[in-house]
């Protein structure tokens, strides 16, 4: 008999439900019995004793899902050391109720903090396996995370949608991405839907540049003009900043985000109509695409193997296009950073695609 603990933390994101649909269908069909306990909302779910009891029959029909059956929350690491409100230390908490409920492994699905706690409940001596969840693919370790496609495909829907509206009023239009640190998404979607401008975090714009690429663009005769931003996207005389006086810049700024300033600023220096167009989290919801559903079940399988051989401490990863094990403490705390050097970035530019730098 296997007692497994399962929840899902941080962010939510198309496929959830097919990775651990993955793990609980490959474990049933090893003929290996197993109890599975579903802890609510997160980390919290652990914290606090809040869980149901699973069957194979609650993973049926799950595949195509979006969300997550168990439900999710953030609980940030940088504070899952301080006692709650009333005084309970939290990770003395979990490891109770994993010890209660005598459990062979906690399956965990989550992004960056996700792993940090999930590493710091190996460290405590848990049983751990965790699955690559972000649609941001910045989990570091893992080529691919399961969701990121899925993403892409819903901002590239969005670019594209922009594109006939941009191209009968001639005006310019920026698409706001989900990404506030990488921006893997905002490139892939903006490669894909035929952006001509691309902001993205790693590579700070000059506000200027991005001017003369919408001038050149109207040189050559093009009536409108598609900027794809990220949110995490930055100037120049920003990147200087220290993180304070960055912080304390955007507390007091009047826009909204980003992309609005960005707006008015190219609005200012040609005179030109700009509309801002932000998806937001629509790219975190829906169905999961046909590739993360095939990903996800993947690596589902490969944690029920991990399980099967009572071999943990790890997360299932991507890696040259084979499915891998990779160790939580060389996962934990770490950002997979999108290189400005990257050939992908090379070749955008080849392409005609400026990033405003």
């Amino acid at each position: 008999m296997k007692r497994i603990g399962m929840l899902t933390s941080g962010g939510d994101c198309q496929a959830l439900n097919a990775a651990m649909r993955g793990v609980v269908k490959s474990i049933i069909n090893s003929g290996q019995e197993v109890e599975i306990y579903g802890f609510l909302n997160g980390y919290k779910g652990l914290i606090y004793g809040d869980f149901k009891m699973l069957t194979g029959s609650d993973f049926s029909g799950i595949l195509t899902v979006g969300g997550t059956i168990l439900g999710s929350s953030r609980t940030p690491f940088k504070t899952i050391k301080d006692p709650d409100e009333n005084g309970l230390d939290k990770v003395e908490a979990m490891k109770q109720n994993y010890y209660k409920l005598k459990l062979d492994v906690l399956v965990i699905l989550g992004g960056n903090g996700t792993h940090k706690t999930a590493n710091l409940l190996r460290q405590e001596g848990l049983n751990v396996i965790t699955l690559p969840k972000t649609i941001d693919n910045d989990l570091y370790g893992t080529d691919m995370t399961f969701g990121f496609q899925s993403a892409v495909d819903i901002a590239t829907n969005a670019i594209d949608c922009i594109h006939t509206t941009a191209a009968s009023h001639g005006r310019i239009f920026i698409v706001e991405i989900m990404g506030h640190k990488v921006g893997y998404l905002t490139l892939n979607a903006g490669m894909a839907g035929g952006a001509d401008i691309i902001l993205l975090p790693e590579i700070p714009y000059d506000i200027k540049k991005v001017v003369d690429a919408i001038k050149k663009r109207e040189e050559r005769g093009s009536k409108f003009t598609i900027i794809a931003v990220a949110e995490g996207a930055i100037s120049k005389e920003d990147a200087k900043l220290s993180k304070k006086e960055y912080q304390k810049k955007l507390e007091k700024s009047t826009y909204p985000s980003v992309s609005y300033e960005v707006a008015d600023q190219i609005h200012k220096m040609t005179g030109q109509e700009v509309r801002v167009t932000v998806p937001g989290h629509t790219q975190r919801g829906g169905s999961p695409c046909p590739y993360d559903r095939v990903f996800a079940s993947r690596l589902g399988a490969e944690a029920g193997k991990l399980i099967l051989e009572d071999d943990y401490g790890f997360m299932v990863g991507y890696r040259n296009r084979e499915i891998v094990k990779v160790p939580l403490e060389d996962v934990a705390g770490k950002l997979k950073m999108l290189d400005p050097d990257a050939t992908i970035i090379q070749e955008a530019k080849m392409l005609g695609i400026s990033f405003g730098d």
